[in-house]
């Protein structure tokens, strides 16, 4: 388990010069506690002639910092084909595991930003099956993410007069065709009508790949309710106007 190799890039992510650490146990004195445990069952694999391929642990600098490492390990084997060690072949990844964090980071502030804005947010996947379903979907609907989950939306959350129109939206979505003040009604659990102005839009993973639909929506039953007043109003005053026992004129 003592170093025996040590090229240049080793020394210079770690800040270890070769002769700080040739003949040094590599696993007691270079990597933390909480790996040597798995960093030296790897490294005994590969004296059984096992090799192990794209192992991740932390090494630390000569200043305490952590560098990110992928590692393969083979055996290494003498000129009669006898096991003599270990060649251990690295790669920084580093910025790439700190950029995988902050992706992550972004992506779970997106799924919360989704899961708590203030509009009805869903999405289906390209089989139209129900991938994403947030509070106010919820709360407008009566129906909670877990019973909406992987169902398909348009058979049996969308009325029979809405199917094929819903339908074709989503459908144009999914060829990367926007629909943007789309009306329809969305049925409650419990039967009511919700009257919603639905935006549609492609969904596109990190590859640029489509995946689905995301559709953000707006309530407006209680507007559509406003509206149909107003014109049942205007419609009676219309009719008063012209059977008034009165001449009227404008």
């Amino acid at each position: 388990g003592r170093v025996n190799e040590w090229n240049q890039k080793a020394a210079e992510i770690t800040g270890r010069p070769k002769d700080e650490v040739m003949g040094h146990d590599l696993v007691a004195e270079f990597i933390s506690a909480d790996y040597r445990e798995s960093v030296k069952a790897v490294l005994d694999n590969a004296l059984n002639s096992i090799v192990t391929a794209n192992f991740e642990f932390p090494l630390y600098t000569k200043k305490g910092e952590r560098v990110e490492v992928l590692l393969n390990a083979t055996t290494r084997r003498d000129g009669n084909g006898n096991v003599s060690g270990v060649v251990g072949v690295g790669q920084d990844i580093t910025e790439r595991k700190a950029a995988e964090k902050q992706s992550q980071t972004i992506a779970n502030d997106l799924t919360k930003l989704i899961d708590t804005a203030n509009a009805p947010i869903f999405g289906i996947d390209t089989n139209g099956f129900v991938n994403e379903w947030n509070q106010k979907a919820a709360e407008i609907t009566g129906f909670c993410k877990e019973e909406v989950m992987g169902r398909d939306l348009v058979q049996e959350f969308i009325s029979a007069e809405f199917k094929t129109s819903v339908q074709m939206v989503l459908q144009n979505a999914l060829k990367g065709h926007n629909t943007a003040n789309f009306e329809f009604p969305l049925y409650t659990k419990d039967g009511r009508a919700v009257e919603v102005l639905l935006n549609a839009t492609p969904r596109i993973d990190s590859n640029g790949k489509l995946v689905g639909v995301v559709g953000v929506g707006q309530d407006i039953t209680e507007k559509k309710q406003a509206e149909a007043e107003l014109t049942r109003v205007a419609d009676d005053l219309r009719t008063l106007i012209d059977t008034a026992n009165a001449p009227i004129f404008g």
